[in-house]
């Protein structure tokens, strides 16, 4: 294999091409932050969902994960890659089973996470083994989790049920993603610590245990000031990293390890626009990126072979159709109806979930290597 292609012909397309250096050199990064921080690394499988990035996001070696699916979870724990698993996302009665099943032919610890006295309750009447759970605490998101001072009532359900046993809380600061001001992105770091500590120490106090105190973002991990309290972090995106993040300033052009292989199939002169095989399923519809560069629309277009960045932008995604206005008919012939272009995606973990099954893996000269499978769906 050589280039972005398979078996010197051309590929066909849109593919999901993965840099393995720069995947490697942003995971130490993420690690030796973590450790740093004094604090034990938790990486996010949903960005990734992959068993051959998570082995590199801990340097070779098993380590803890963070998954938001079952399906996730039970692939995970196949592979021996992870034996102490968190789902984060809220879990439900229905996913119980599964869960149970994992810890008798894996003997995995998949840690749960709920956020009310009443999701306790359902959970437990359900169980029919033992599971660990984390309050979620809303840190300042506002999407999920409790104020810090109400997790003492979901704990303590928790620690009144049959099955169920209170192991600690968690939270996550996904409202870091909203600044670009790397002072601001700290304070988040630090509500999130404040909140689950906080929390955690009231779960103390009340004669209960709490040995978890879980954050995490990739942009908190990179700017917290301190995590004193904190016992682990938990970071996804920072693997890839992706236009968004680097619109914030939390990465540069050349840390961007995840970009779309597409051809182009059409030269469009009526609009002054290339026509590419990588529309909104393969790139996602997202366009975080452009809150702080204007511009971006649904990704930035980079040399198929080099991934040099070009002045080129994704402006419309249809569904399999991406329009890319050109400023003027010298780019028809720099790239011609079949040539390929790579497309670096807004947000890395959407563009990543579309259809793909396979991430195509270069290593640093830009040669195809490998071939690592993905896990999507949740069933």
């Amino acid at each position: 294999m050589s280039g972005p292609s398979s078996g010197g012909s051309v590929a066909d397309t849109p593919r999901l091409l993965l840099d393995l250096a720069r995947l490697e050199a942003n995971a130490a990064r993420m690690r030796a932050r973590a450790e740093a921080l004094g604090v034990s690394f938790r990486p996010h499988f949903k960005t990734a969902k992959s068993v051959e990035v998570h082995r590199v996001a801990h340097g070779g070696a098993p380590g803890p994960a963070t998954v938001s699916t079952m399906k996730e979870a039970e692939v995970l724990a196949a592979s021996g890659q992870a034996t102490d698993i968190l789902l984060a996302a809220t879990a439900v009665p229905a996913r119980l089973p599964r869960a149970e099943a994992l810890a008798r032919k894996h003997g995995t610890r998949l840690i749960l996470v709920v956020d009310s006295p009443e999701m306790a309750g359902l959970l437990d009447a359900d169980a029919e083994a033992p599971h660990e759970v984390l309050v979620e605490v809303d840190s300042g998101e506002h999407r999920a989790g409790v104020p810090p001072e109400k997790a003492l009532a979901v704990a303590r359900a928790i620690h009144g049920s049959r099955k169920l046993k209170i192991a600690g809380v968690m939270t996550h600061g996904g409202h870091s993603y909203g600044s670009a001001d790397h002072a601001s992105i700290a304070d988040v770091a630090e509500q999130e610590r404040v909140a689950t500590v906080s929390a955690a120490s009231a779960i103390r106090g009340a004669g209960m245990e709490a040995p978890i105190v879980s954050v995490g973002s990739s942009p908190t991990l990179l700017h917290a000031r301190n995590l004193e309290g904190v016992t682990e972090i938990r970071a996804g995106v920072g693997l890839f990293w992706d236009l968004a993040q680097m619109s914030r300033g939390q990465c540069g052009w050349d840390d961007l390890a995840l970009s779309v292989l597409s051809t182009v199939i059409g030269h469009n002169r009526a609009s002054m626009s290339l026509v590419l095989d990588a529309g909104a399923l393969a790139l996602s519809k997202d366009v975080t990126a452009n809150a702080f560069a204007p511009g971006t629309a649904y990704g930035t277009l980079g040399e198929a072979e080099t991934g040099a960045a070009l002045p080129l932008h994704v402006l419309h995604a249809y569904q399999e159709h991406g329009m890319v206005p050109v400023p003027d008919e010298s780019w028809f012939e720099r790239l011609p109806v079949g040539s390929l272009v790579r497309v670096y995606p807004n947000h890395a973990c959407l563009t990543a979930a579309g259809g793909y099954g396979t991430y195509d893996v270069l290593d640093g000269a830009g040669n195809a290597v490998a071939r690592w499978p993905r896990i999507d769906g949740w069933h």
